[in-house]
């Protein structure tokens, strides 16, 4: 079975790349009839924060991303530690007492040489009494995972496709700081391991980390996930922005987004297949194929959601927005304005056109024509049709036709130049409302 996960870390808001790559391991599991999983990475006992985990939870809610599973990193530490020793033990791991200061030293010296910036192992030939010196001195161990150099790192990504990496070329990694606390790359090997993990769905800027991890998973015995490594989003202007790292879950709402309109655009961009207002998730995750995200970085653009926004608001049956729209307003309303919003919200100035009072400008102009219309708007049957009882019967009675005929009544109707199908809108004005407009 195939199990996917989404791994947030609860020390700030999602931002739209971390919806998308829920989006993505959400949609690969439903496809394939497996199970997403959601991993709470909190190692970071400072920084996370129970009220960002209660975020996340609420955003895949909305969004329709139900989840089969949750899990705590903050639960784990015994087992992290348990396989942190059992490495040790095997000679995977090994303690390093370099300062930041003396790393980045290190780090310049070899790229001054022309030479890659990869760490030097030096820690590897510290005696036993060299470092109980230096923890005599105060000092007190990073830990890194060792890397084996005789045996190359290579998998088949299910995007980037073949992946080669010579780990003598790598730096060991560094897995825990010199406090105890967990860096990211070995906790979450563990936990993938331990939850049965088979795919992992995440932005090519991890590439470097899998190579490094695939290791890890083969230090414990285990066979790693398949991997696919998605291009990463850049803004509208082409270039990788800032402010997607700040549009989060509440900025959409604020701007009336669909939660529809936002999966129906993270599912397909970066891909060949074309971005369609489609407000069935499951349809969306039944099409999802690797083989069609591209590897050019996918661009997003709130212009074209917004646009998406308006295809998927016209298809949301009354149902799905009725706790949502003014009080009072019914379905025949709702189908009635519909076809002229971008968001749900607008429907309450189409509300308090319907509902009046309307301010329709100067209409000095058509005063005649407007008394003569009110004169005929009390004559005609409201039962059936009135708009087009009133434009017949006033196209006789003053031969007018086309714009002359029917833009003075949309102005004293609803005090603007367009809108929806008069047809449907008239009679949700009403025959008192719409007499009362044409007499002022």
């Amino acid at each position: 079975m195939v199990i996917t996960r989404f791994a947030p870390s609860p020390t700030g808001h999602m931002h739209v790349g971390n919806l998308r790559t829920a989006l993505h391991n959400w949609m690969w599991a439903r496809k394939q009839g497996g199970r997403f999983l959601l991993r709470i990475d909190d190692t970071d006992a400072e920084r996370s924060r129970e009220e960002f985990v209660d975020g996340i939870r609420a955003d895949l809610d909305w969004l329709g991303l139900g989840y089969d599973g949750e899990e705590r990193q903050s639960a784990r530490f015994d087992r992290y530690e348990a396989q942190f020793q059992a490495l040790r033990e095997a000679g995977r791991v090994y303690p390093a007492y370099e300062t930041p200061q003396e790393l980045d030293l290190k780090r310049k010296v070899l790229l001054g040489r022309g030479l890659p910036p990869v760490y030097d192992r030096a820690a590897l030939h510290l005696t036993d009494d060299a470092r109980a010196a230096l923890e005599a001195g105060g000092r007190r161990p990073h830990w890194r995972f060792r890397l084996n150099h005789d045996a190359p790192i290579g998998w088949t990504d299910h995007i980037r496709g073949e992946q080669r990496f010579d780990p003598s070329r790598m730096s060991d990694p560094v897995i825990r700081r010199e406090d105890g606390s967990w860096l990211y790359l070995l906790p979450s090997v563990i936990d993938d391991i331990d939850m049965g993990i088979t795919d992992v769905v995440r932005g090519e800027d991890h590439v470097s980390n899998t190579a490094v991890q695939i290791q890890m998973f083969e230090a414990l015995g285990a066979t790693p996930p398949a991997f696919a490594h998605e291009a990463l989003l850049t803004g509208s202007e082409g270039k990788l922005s800032k402010r997607l790292g700040s549009l989060g879950i509440a900025h959409f709402r604020e701007a009336g987004i669909e939660p529809q309109a936002l999966v129906a655009l993270l599912a397909r961009i970066g891909t060949s297949d074309p971005v369609e207002p489609e407000p069935d998730a499951g349809r969306l995750a039944a099409t999802m194929d690797f083989a069609r995200f591209g590897r050019a970085p996918a661009r997003f653009d709130e212009s074209e959601l917004a646009t998406l926004n308006a295809k998927i608001v016209h298809q949301l049956p009354y149902d799905r927005v009725a706790d949502r729209l003014p009080s009072g307003m019914g379905g025949e309303a709702w189908e009635t304005v519909r076809p002229n919003l971008s968001t749900v919200r607008e429907s309450a100035d189409w509300w308090r056109i319907i509902e009046g009072p309307v301010e329709t400008g100067d209409l000095s102009e058509e005063n005649e024509y407007l008394e003569i219309a009110a004169e005929v708007a009390s004559e005609i049957d409201w039962s059936d049709d009135p708009w087009h009882a009133l434009t017949g019967a006033l196209k006789e009675r003053t031969g007018r036709k086309g714009r002359a005929l029917f833009l003075p009544l949309r102005r004293a109707l609803t005090g603007l130049d367009h809108g929806p199908d008069m047809a449907a809108l008239l009679p949700l004005i009403g025959r008192e409302r719409a007499i009362e407009r044409l007499s002022a």
